[in-house]
């Protein structure tokens, strides 16, 4: 009995071999991100912010005690360019044109020397966007850009200007597939 297990574990090890010997690991060449056909630029770069005027935001702060309306210290404008590029008329990747932007979305952290620094305690970033201008929403083919231009306001609680903005921009195909684009936004100090 021993020797029939033997018999069969050699066989299904040899078996198992033969089956991974005709499967050829996946080329990492071959794999396409969307980094690889969608290209993102920021002018100016880095962003600059300024004081800001007029625009406020809630502190709600439970207790029975009155929220607080304060100011944003701090408004920034940019303006993101989005590339389809060539690469997206690869047949490896089937996208299917037009590509339509979704959404776009904009993070802000503190930062200090381009660093991320996140708040201590219970402190919290506060900020809110709009986008201004848009030259677009939709790719009709490859190697055609869209722009669109953010005003950012925002508070951090080291009180300085410098920050990192994360712009993400969520596009589809025509085919459903959805996928995204982040570009990093340097807020000089």
């Amino acid at each position: 009995m021993r020797r029939f297990k033997a018999i069969l574990q050699a066989a299904a090890l040899a078996g198992a071999a033969a089956v991974a010997a005709c499967q050829s690991p996946t080329d990492p060449d071959d794999v396409i991100v969307v980094d690889d056909f969608v290209e993102a630029s920021v002018t100016p770069d880095p962003a600059n912010a300024d004081f800001s005027t007029g625009r406020t935001y809630r502190v709600v702060r439970g207790n029975n005690q009155p929220d607080d309306i304060l100011e944003y210290d701090w408004k920034s404008n940019f303006t993101v360019a989005i590339l389809v590029n060539g690469t997206a008329n690869d047949e490896d990747l089937d996208l299917e044109f037009p590509l339509d932007i979704t959404s776009a979305t904009v993070k802000v952290q503190q930062a200090s020397g381009g660093i991320v620094t996140p708040p201590t305690g219970s402190d919290v970033e506060h900020s809110e966007f709009t986008i201004v201008q848009t030259s677009g929403s939709r790719f009709a083919a490859a190697n055609t850009t869209n722009t669109i231009t953010f005003d950012v306001w925002y508070d951090l609680p080291n009180l300085r200007k410098e920050a990192l903005m994360t712009v993400t921009v969520a596009l589809k195909d025509n085919a459903g597939r959805m996928f995204s684009k982040v570009k990093e936004v340097r807020v000089a100090p």
